[in-house]
């Protein structure tokens, strides 16, 4: 297992000097979901929310958060992005209505951007229920993970299902 390099001589957490890593592509996915009820469901598809199209909305919102993700993880560097995108797919199986959520996060740099993803795969779960809370409270956000990591010096990761 790798060293852990987050920690300074007194044992105290510092962000990780990468002046030295080379800059290579670097990609990742990440996932969430969202629970929603038959009338959120049905409301969303007919853009009958009133707060405005929910899907639109969490869209931006999931890449403006992977855009800002150093400004809410104290240790995470400030990354240019060189693409972010949010896909959608509803999951519906009898009286359960799950949007699932993808974020794909790509860079040129010296680290990787799976927290960038992690992040717009969050806020973009969240911005829904913001947006449909009025009908209901209790949706249900679920599990977000890394799906994929491409680049850097640990090299692939995909995540086993």
């Amino acid at each position: 297992m790798a060293e852990f390099t987050h920690f300074n001589k007194q044992g105290r957490a510092k962000m990780v000097d990468i002046s030295e890593k080379g800059e290579t592509e670097r990609t990742a996915v990440a996932a969430s979901s969202i629970i929603v009820t038959k009338e959120i469901y049905e409301k969303i598809n007919s853009n009958d929310i009133q707060k405005g199209d929910v899907l639109a909305v969490a869209q931006v919102a999931g890449i403006m958060a992977a855009k800002n993700t150093s400004d809410w993880i104290p240790m995470c560097h400030p990354l240019q992005l060189k693409g972010i995108d949010i896909t959608f797919d509803w999951k519906v199986e009898k009286e359960h209505y799950e949007l699932e959520i993808r974020a794909f996060v790509k860079t040129k740099g010296s680290t990787g951007v799976e927290m960038e993803a992690l992040t717009a795969a969050s806020a973009t779960a969240l911005t829904v229920y913001d947006m449909c809370k009025a009908l209901d409270k209790g949706m249900m956000i679920g599990q977000t993970y890394l799906l994929s990591k491409h680049g850097g010096k640990s090299g692939d990761y995909y995540k086993d299902n």
